[in-house]
């Protein structure tokens, strides 16, 4: 069983297609891994291990056909993938007692692929915000240095993986909380096109359209293989893409021609960010070229002010908005003592925002949308850094009440300065486990491809896997 926990989700897979061990071993080995470590990194808030176990056992033998996933440990971010019968809190105490009527769709394809669901993963209270430390659960520590944050939201995801609780997990990203959570914890975490996976049957499009489902995991075959089983529309839905030209699990490694590749060390706006950050794409800049590509440093030329205020309008109202929802859920309005200062100050401050006011900060943002493609007619892909700092320490981003809540997005804007573009435009963009600092935390390296081309960014991300690998790299809090 220590074997199985070496390897990913795949390589789990295979190991019970080839009778090697069952699905009922694996769960049990991935129960007894979150009893031991999961105390030490709060990673997971809810366990399900009588649920999995039962799930594990109707798994089909060694000598049935299954998918690439079958049997695998997996866990839920208590966000938007509602399991029924289950507990869901989104981070929140006001949701305290609140249980799921029915499966989310997109939880519905996690187990149609085989995946045995062990529990819920933290998050920061309805996702807001880039660390994960809600004051219901407290903060999850992260697993290469337990003073630092994990980021946020998908942090509890991101833990449980860098950790090796599971090989993958479910994770979700508004303005980055897939990809933040994975440059911290030194994984790989794919934000597919705007649509690509579904957001049923409760919601059509979550925060406008900014949110897109997935998960973290350790390869990026994992990644491809989640993306292949979960894919596709929902009944309902409001948009999708065709299929890609092959499937996603076929396209890692697989790049048909040379890429033309923008790269930058700088913000949109032009500031400078830290050295170890600027040293990830510069890194994962020389290889591209090395591999045939063609590099060239650029950047949209998009206003950073334009997006950062358009873009922190349509949270706010956004945030206003889940804080209706959830009253709903609960059937009374929350009080200010049950919501956290950030969701509290940001949801005041969507209320106060127009109808007018939003629509046009939707249009500016559909206009800086137009430009980042322009500029995506002449680069198949752009390289970013994923984030402007290193791991930062834990409370880093504590709202004080009566903050002013835009002045709060400066700080986070300054540390993830890269990732929320894409949620705007809708674009692919994965962060990739390419550069440690001396001190051993990981820093991510975010590749962005045209919207609808995950294809396009798997084949480059699995050709840097093995160019560059990082499967040997475990945290000093790990099972491996």
């Amino acid at each position: 069983m220590s074997v199985a926990a070496e390897v990913d989700a795949v390589g789990q897979a295979e190991l019970v297609r080839e009778g090697e061990v069952t699905s009922e071993e694996l769960a049990r080995a991935a129960i007894s891994r979150i009893e031991a470590l999961n105390p030490r990194i709060n990673a997971v808030i809810h366990y399900m291990f009588d649920e999995g176990l039962a799930a594990a056992r109707r798994a089909p033998s060694a000598a049935a056909p299954t998918g690439p996933l079958h049997g695998v440990p997996f866990l839920l971010k208590d966000l938007l993938a509602e399991y029924a019968g289950q507990p869901y809190r989104a981070g929140s105490r006001f949701l305290e007692g609140n249980v799921s009527s029915e499966d989310a769709e997109l939880t519905r394809r996690y187990k149609a692929a085989g995946l045995i669901i062990l529990g819920k993963t933290n998050l920061p209270e309805m996702a807001v915000g880039p660390s994960t430390e809600p004051v219901l659960f407290g903060a999850t520590r992260n697993p290469w240095n337990p003073d630092m944050s994990t980021g946020g939201s998908s942090g509890g995801a991101a833990a449980a993986v860098a950790a090796g609780l599971v090989p993958l997990a479910h994770a979700n990203d508004g303005g980055g909380s897939i990809r933040i959570p994975a440059s911290c914890c030194g994984l790989v975490g794919l934000k597919p096109s705007r649509g690509r996976n579904p957001l049923g049957p409760r919601y059509g499009e979550v925060w406008g359209g900014l949110v897109a489902e997935h998960v973290v995991s350790r390869s990026v075959r994992d990644t491809a293989a989640a993306l292949d089983a979960t894919h596709g529309p929902d009944t309902g839905a409001p948009y999708w893409f065709g299929n890609p030209p092959t499937t996603f699990l076929e396209a890692t490694g697989r790049v048909d021609r040379p890429l033309t590749i923008a790269f930058t060390e700088h913000t949109y706006g032009g500031n400078a960010i830290h050295e170890e950050c600027r040293a990830a794409v510069r890194h994962a800049a020389a290889l591209c070229e090395s591999l045939g590509h063609k590099v060239v440093e650029a950047r949209p030329a998009i206003d950073e002010d334009v997006l950062f205020g358009n873009f922190t309008r349509m949270l706010a109202v956004a945030v206003a908005a889940g804080l209706r929802d959830v009253t709903r859920l609960r059937g009374r309005e929350p009080r200010e003592d049950e919501i956290e200062p950030l969701v509290w100050l940001m949801a005041r401050r969507g209320e106060n925002i127009s109808g007018g006011e939003y629509l046009t900060a939707v249009q500016d943002l559909q206009a800086v949308s137009r430009q980042v493609a322009r500029f995506h007619e002449d680069f198949d892909v752009m390289l970013t850094p994923t984030l402007g700092l290193p791991p930062v320490p834990i409370g880093s981003f504590v709202t004080e009440p009566g903050a002013d809540p835009f002045e709060v997005r400066r700080r986070m804007w300054s540390f993830a300065p890269f990732t929320q573009l894409q949620n705007a435009t809708g674009q692919p963009a994965v962060s990739l486990p390419l550069h440690w600092t001396a001190d051993g935390l990981p820093v991510g390296v975010q590749a962005v491809a045209r919207l609808g081309e995950e294809h396009i960014l798997l084949g480059l991300a699995g050709q840097l896997e093995a160019e560059a690998p990082w499967a040997h790299r475990r945290p000093p809090i790990s099972a491996v």
